[in-house]
C-alpha cells in the first residue's frame, strides 16, 4: 500500500484542496508535521484518535461530509490493539481465540454475540 492513497488520505487531501489548503496549511491546523500528514495520505502512518473530533470541527463538515469522513475513517482501520496486562492466561487464550474467529462466525453466530455483548 505504501505510496498509495487511502480512503481516508483521499478524504483529507480532497478536503485541503477544496478548502484552498497547501498541505502546510493543514498540517499547522492539525499540529502536526507535514510528513506525518503526507504519510497518513497515503497510508504509511495511522490517524491520531483525536482526529476522529478534530477534523469535523475544524473543517466544520456539514452531515455528508461527516459521514464520508466516518467511512474513511473505518476503512483505514488495519487493526485494534488489545491490552493482556492483568489479564489470566484463560482470558487471553479467549480473546485471541475470538480475534481469529471472528471472521468465520455465522451471522447468527454473530447476532448472539452482539446481544449478549451490548
Amino acid at each position: 500500500m505504501a505510496g498509495e492513497l487511502t480512503s481516508l488520505g483521499k478524504f483529507l487531501r480532497k478536503l485541503r484542496i477544496d478548502r484552498g489548503e497547501l498541505l502546510r496549511t493543514m498540517s499547522s491546523k492539525l499540529g502536526i508535521s507535514m510528513s506525518f500528514l503526507s504519510s497518513v495520505e497515503n497510508g504509511k502512518k495511522s490517524m491520531p484518535s483525536d482526529w476522529v473530533v478534530k477534523i469535523p470541527d475544524l473543517y466544520n463538515l456539514d452531515d455528508t461530509q461527516k459521514m464520508e469522513f466516518d467511512t474513511a475513517v473505518a476503512e483505514s482501520e488495519k487493526g485494534i490493539g488489545v491490552k493482556f496486562e492483568g489479564l489470566s492466561e484463560d482470558k487471553k487464550k479467549i480473546s485471541v481465540a475470538f480475534a481469529r474467529k471472528i471472521q468465520t462466525l455465522s451471522p447468527e453466530a454473530r447476532d448472539a454475540i452482539q446481544q449478549y455483548l451490548f
